[in-house]
């Protein structure tokens, strides 16, 4: 039998989870995903409050709408994720995955006094002019006004460097938004072990590194591919994931 839209799209964030958990970018029962199931993007899944994500099954996701006032006193639900999330989703219909993460090497990079990612190589370029900044942390996002706030900063792009914080990252598949996660990290390894060796670095031409990025574009089903083969991955490690 077909599994419907809500019961693949389950399956496919929580295998996420475990992806992310497997690879070491994770940050302890922190950090949060979320998908759109409704056409209007505000009902949504998203995972309970301090569950670490090498455990999560396709049942532990919760099922809330960006409507619904009193899902932030759920004791299931984190302040942080119902502000930044449910703000996305309820602002941004097209947002339909949006993975929020403190990745080491990028969160590095954020913490730059101007965080940038310059294309160096063929990873760092597939974020040529495309990734939005912000530069005003004050703290927790435990408020919708922040929440807001971020959710209007990504305006047409599809990534926010969150200076300070970490990453937010939306995409209209689960499968897109984890290898835009994962390469965004990958390139910012690239970044900071280039500027290690303390040598100049050679950025690429303006019109390589937008071609580049525009390559990159045209190959969604490269980065749905990748996600199907780990997502394989961790079904074969532990089948309860679909349950």
């Amino acid at each position: 039998m077909a599994l419907s839209f809500e019961e693949q799209t389950r399956i496919d964030l929580a295998a996420t989870f475990r992806i992310i958990a497997h690879l070491g970018m994770h940050e302890a029962v922190a950090n949060h995903f979320s998908a759109a199931i409704s056409a209007d993007g505000k009902q949504f899944l998203l995972n309970p409050k301090w569950v670490h994500f090498s455990r999560l099954r396709a049942s532990d996701l919760l099922l809330l709408d960006a409507d619904d006032t009193e899902a932030a006193h759920r004791p299931d639900v984190d302040a942080t994720a119902w502000s930044i999330h449910g703000q996305v989703h309820q602002r941004l219909p097209d947002a339909r995955v949006v993975l929020h993460l403190h990745p080491v090497y990028t969160t590095a990079v954020a913490c730059l006094a101007q965080p940038k990612i310059l294309p160096v190589d063929q990873n760092t370029a597939r974020y040529f002019n495309r990734i939005a900044v912000d530069e005003l942390y004050g703290g927790m996002a435990d408020t919708s006004a922040e929440g807001a706030r971020l959710a209007n900063l990504l305006q047409d792009k599809r990534r926010l460097l969150m200076g300070n914080h970490g990453i937010i990252v939306v995409a209209p598949t689960v499968g897109e938004a984890f290898d835009d996660i994962w390469t965004l990290e990958r390139a910012c390894q690239i970044l900071v072990t280039a500027w290690s060796t303390g040598q100049p670095l050679k950025v690429l031409a303006d019109e390589v590194a937008e071609k580049t990025a525009r390559d990159w574009e045209k190959i969604s089903d490269f980065s749905q591919r990748h996600f199907e083969e780990m997502k394989h991955l961790m079904i074969q490690a532990d089948p309860s994931l679909v349950d």
